[in-house]
């Protein structure tokens, strides 16, 4: 598990095919790898990776094809920078929320305007995971934390402040940048629940649209909320 709160601006060194997927090499002098062992976990750029190898400023990690084909990872090239995280230890602060570096789908910075001292960015996700993304929720880009102000269908706005901006992927993207995006892991397991014992059945809750996970007053009723439809004073 991590926390979105983004330690380091790495550097990718190499990704070599390797038995017919990949293994990247990063250089992180700002990275404490201290209390890092082989087969720890690091976020790079959102995407949960083991650590096969370990120099002094740097890592070595396997990408698989799968992750390869639902990130963005396939799309970096030699000195290319990239978001790192170690992941989270008991006892640590939750700065951002839970995230679990399992990317849900690929999104596109769509344009970024001043506002003020920030900049607000928005973004289009794919149509799938459009109905997890809500209004002051949490949403993880490229592995960072943030909070979605707005939204509008599949596109969505954050606001990036100078320290994230500097201190992050945010200092390079331009429009038409592909980011991970990972959604809210609750907005995730509330539509798993709300299938009920149709969750067994082939198919329930595959995509969107399939309308097994739809909130309604007869499902709260079922679950035995109380009806505050009727009149009010």
């Amino acid at each position: 598990m991590f926390t979105g709160i983004i330690e380091s601006l790495g550097t990718l060194d190499t990704l070599t095919p390797s038995g017919g997927d990949r293994r990247l090499h990063v250089s992180a002098p700002g990275l404490d790898f201290s209390g890092t062992h082989l087969g720890d976990s690091i976020a790079v750029n959102g995407v949960c990776l083991t650590v096969t190898d370990l120099s002094v400023d740097g890592f070595t990690a396997d990408v698989s094809r799968e992750t390869l084909e639902v990130t963005t990872l396939g799309d970096l090239g030699r000195g290319d920078r990239v978001n790192l995280e170690r992941a989270l230890a008991l006892g640590d602060r939750l700065g951002g929320h839970l995230v679990s570096g399992h990317v849900d789908g690929v999104g596109e910075l769509v344009s970024m305007e001043p506002d003020a001292r920030s900049t607000r960015v928005r973004f289009r996700a794919p149509a799938a995971l459009a109905r997890y993304i809500a209004a002051k929720g949490s949403i993880t880009i490229d592995g960072t934390s943030l909070t979605v102000n707005r939204v509008e269908g599949a596109e969505f706005e954050v606001n990036i402040i100078p320290h994230t901006r500097d201190l992050t992927r945010f200092s390079v993207y331009a429009p038409g940048t592909r980011v991970n995006l990972e959604v809210d892991l609750i907005a995730r397991y509330l539509e798993r629940l709300m299938l009920g014992d149709r969750a067994a059945d082939p198919g329930a809750g595959a995509g969107a649209g399939d309308g097994g996970g739809t909130l309604s007053e007869d499902w709260l009723a079922e679950q035995g909320f109380p009806n505050h439809s009727g009149p009010r004073d």
